[in-house]
């Protein structure tokens, strides 16, 4: 492959890989978990924490927090699986690995 096709693949790459991380920062996911409901972007920021009344009424600090932190991973590993997914078909036929963590 010569050095001109490569560089233009890798400034293609970056300009798609800006448009898929405004796209993905539009995408939310959420997780509920043991009264607790999450929404997070994908591109890994917090929107939202809803706790259910009885889980309030119920619960102790440390009951709380553990659910409230179940539900945020639970979220999180959600939106890593989408960003991954939108990611990696940008560099799909590039030869690069499959594990890499994007963006970059």
């Amino acid at each position: 492959m010569d050095m001109m096709k490569m560089m233009k693949q890798a400034a293609d790459l970056q300009k798609n890989m800006k448009k898929k991380q405004k796209a993905l920062a539009k995408t939310k996911v959420q997780h509920e978990q043991d009264g607790v409901t999450v929404e997070i972007s994908c591109d890994m920021k917090l929107q939202s924490v809803r706790l259910d009344d009885a889980l309030v009424a119920a619960a102790n600090g440390k009951k709380l927090e553990e659910a409230v932190e179940r539900a945020v991973q639970g979220a999180l590993d959600k939106a890593q699986d989408v960003m991954n997914k939108e990611m990696g078909s940008l560099t799909q036929g590039m030869g690069l690995p499959g594990n890499m963590k994007l963006p970059f």
